[in-house]
C-alpha cells in the first residue's frame, strides 16, 4: 500500500454508503473504490457457473480470475465484466445474496485483497465495503460505519425497486436484509463490524446531505492530520 490517504466507509447494505461514498470521492478529488462490487462480480460469475456452492478452491479460483474494468463516464461508474457490462446485474437480489455467501469464504477474501489494497493511489481514495477498516485499510486514517434500522433499509430498498420497475415485496426484502445482516456479523472471517477507531453515524432519521454534512466534517479533520504527520 502506499501513503495515499484512504476514508473508509464501512456498513451493512441499505444505509447509504454508495452515496456517501460518492460525494465524498467529489469534494476530496479522490478515486472510489466499490469494494462490494468485486464480491457481487465474483457472486455473478459462481451463479452463472453453478459454483455459489462450490468449493473454497473452485470460488477462490473464480475470484482471482475476475477481468474486470471500471469505466466512469458522463452517466457514472460501468462494471465491466469478461467485457459485459454488468452493472445493472450485479445489483439483483440474487446476486447480493450470493456474495454474501462467497464473500464469507476465506479464499475469495484472500484472492481479492491485494486488488483492493491496490487502488490506494495519490491522491486518495474512498473505500466503500463491509470490511475495509478492519481488514483492507487498517491504518486508514479516516473511518466511518453507517448504520441504520433493518426497517428504514428495507423501505429504501423497496422505494428502489419499485422507481426501477421492478417487483418488489417489503416483507421480503425486510427478511432478507435481517438474514444478510445475522450471516455477515457471525461470519468467522472478517465479520461486519466497525473497527475500533470508526466514528458510527446511524442514518435511519438523517438525510443525505446531513450525513454528507458529518462525514466531510469527520475526514477532512482525520485527513488533514494524517497529511501534517506525513
Amino acid at each position: 500500500m502506499t501513503n495515499a490517504p484512504v476514508i473508509c466507509v464501512d456498513g451493512p447494505a441499505g444505509v447509504g454508503k454508495g452515496t456517501l461514498c460518492r460525494a465524498l470521492a467529489s469534494h476530496f478529488g479522490y478515486a472510489l473504490l466499490d469494494s462490494g462490487s468485486l464480491y457481487r462480480l465474483t457472486a455473478l460469475k459462481a451463479l452463472r457457473s453453478n459454483a455459489v456452492d462450490g468449493s473454497a478452491e473452485q470460488l477462490g479460483a473464480l475470484a482471482a480470475q475476475l477481468d474486470v474494468q471500471f469505466k466512469v463516464d458522463a452517466g457514472g461508474t460501468r462494471i465491466v465484466l469478461d467485457g459485459e457490462d454488468v452493472t445493472t446485474a450485479i445489483r439483483e437480489e440474487a446476486v447480493g445474496d450470493a456474495a454474501s455467501k462467497v464473500s464469507a469464504v476465506p479464499a475469495v477474501r484472500e484472492a481479492l485483497l491485494q486488488r483492493q489494497r491496490d487502488f490506494a493511489q495519490p491522491p486518495g481514495l474512498v473505500a466503500d465495503g463491509r470490511d475495509m477498516g478492519t481488514v483492507v485499510f487498517p491504518q486508514a486514517p479516516a473511518k466511518l460505519f453507517l448504520t441504520a434500522d433493518a426497517a428504514e433499509r428495507a423501505r429504501r430498498r423497496t422505494l428502489q425497486l419499485l422507481e426501477a420497475g421492478e417487483n418488489a415485496i417489503f416483507d421480503r426484502i425486510h427478511s432478507d436484509i435481517l438474514a444478510r445482516d445475522a450471516r455477515d456479523a457471525s461470519r468467522k472471517v472478517a465479520p461486519l463490524k466497525p473497527a475500533d477507531d470508526a466514528v458510527v453515524i446511524d442514518t435511519t432519521s438523517l438525510s443525505i446531505d446531513e450525513v454528507v454534512a458529518q462525514a466531510i466534517a469527520i475526514c477532512g479533520e482525520n485527513v488533514a492530520k494524517h497529511l501534517i504527520a506525513k
